[in-house]
């Protein structure tokens, strides 16, 4: 029996943040029931095609639930919205600000009538507050957090390459509904869960605002280098490759010129003995350690790198992820059903012995309306 089985989650979501939760408790065994536009549905849906003609983006972040569409400000909807709802553990949504209230789904409307229920609210900058109306998407939500001024190069600020924010939301929501479910174990009553991107991004970028607060300095733009420790990034091996390394402490970066670049001279040397030193001079660690690679292809240098014990990397693409041989051998996929065919899903990070996670089907949408209908609503078609 898998932790969440006997929970019911009803989600009113959409896009990114709130479904990477409710996918995490479906994972666990929980019916997420997702609630979706008739004839439209969740508009990740619609992002892109490239996963068997679906949203790489839905098959994603909605496997194992089941998919309903109604439309809720229908009377003969909502009352079947609101069967759901009472009938369920945990309400979660990431609507629109004020519209919760507007429709009575708020947590205090429904947590009056059910106070043992969860209700987790899913927001861009939280309630109250000058911005608390305003409109939140991933990539805002990194601007506003100093994400993307700190990223890239020098000359050109950059995003994150995936949904960063939406990410760390869905993530301190799951949490926050696990802790809600705890106490309620405990207590016999639900919570109130809210979550806000501007909380969940500002929690992640705490370490670069305190480097250039208590610095004095803006965190610089470094590419694809560490900002505060050196060497940490890209170096240029003698086929041309780039092969990636960090060293995370003064010993390592000894260890590193003598068994490595053959240069123990360096490793007192008073520009480089200590990182913030190192940090300095990164600009003359580069040609160093690309001087003693020249005359090594990429794949020796990963094995001088690991037998000195110096934590390295290759730089790979984001479609070999799926063949990667540490995920291979360690059976990290699982094949599970989409709409338009079958994809190899990742099994989730934190695994429990003795237990394989349900990774249900991505259902299409509104494929589950008559079994719904027929158990909640006051009709039985779709």
């Amino acid at each position: 029996m898998l932790p969440l089985e006997g929970t019911t989650v009803v989600a009113l979501e959409q896009a990114v943040a709130a479904p990477f939760a409710t996918r995490q408790l479906a994972d666990l065994g929980a019916r997420v029931i997702k609630v979706e536009r008739p004839g439209e549905g969740d508009f990740a849906r619609s992002y892109d095609r490239t996963v068997h003609g679906d949203s790489s983006y839905f098959v994603w972040l909605n496997r194992g639930k089941e998919s309903i569409e109604l439309d809720i400000k229908d009377d003969a909807d909502r009352q079947v919205l609101d069967l759901l709802i009472g009938a369920a553990d945990v309400v979660v949504h990431n609507l629109a600000p004020g519209a919760v209230e507007r429709l009575g789904l708020d947590a205090g409307t429904l947590r009056t009538a059910r106070p043992e229920l969860v209700h987790c609210s899913i927001s861009g900058y939280g309630p109250g507050g000058p911005y608390h109306a305003k409109k939140a998407y991933d990539l805002l939500i990194q601007c506003e957090t100093g994400l993307v001024e700190a990223t890239g190069t020098p000359d050109v600020p950059c995003k994150a390459g995936m949904s960063v924010a939406d990410i760390a939301t869905g993530m301190y929501a799951y949490t926050g509904i696990l802790t809600a479910l705890l106490q309620r174990a405990r207590d016999g009553v639900g919570a109130t869960v809210q979550v806000a991107m501007i909380d969940a991004l500002a929690e992640w970028m705490t370490q670069p605002a305190y480097y250039a607060v208590y610095g004095g300095s803006e965190t610089r733009r470094t590419g694809a280098k560490h900002a505060s420790i050196a060497p940490y990034g890209p170096y240029r091996a003698g086929d041309g490759n780039r092969v990636f390394l960090g060293v995370q402490s003064d010993r390592e970066w000894a260890r590193l010129c003598r068994e490595v670049l053959k240069r123990p001279d360096l490793a007192d040397d008073p520009r480089f003995a200590r990182n913030p030193e190192r940090v300095a001079n990164d600009d003359l660690i580069g040609p160093l350690v690309e001087s003693a690679f020249a005359t090594l292809d990429a794949d020796r240098v990963v094995e001088l790198l690991d037998a000195a014990g110096i934590a390295c990397a290759r730089l790979r693409r984001p479609a070999e992820l799926v063949t990667h041989p540490q995920l291979a051998a360690r059976d990290r996929w699982r094949r599970v059903r989409t709409p338009g065919g079958v994809v190899a899903t990742m099994v989730p990070p934190a695994t429990i012995a003795g237990q394989e996670p349900r990774m249900g089907a991505v259902p299409r949408l509104g494929e589950h309306n008559s079994r719904l209908r027929a158990e909640f609503g006051p009709r039985g078609d779709s």
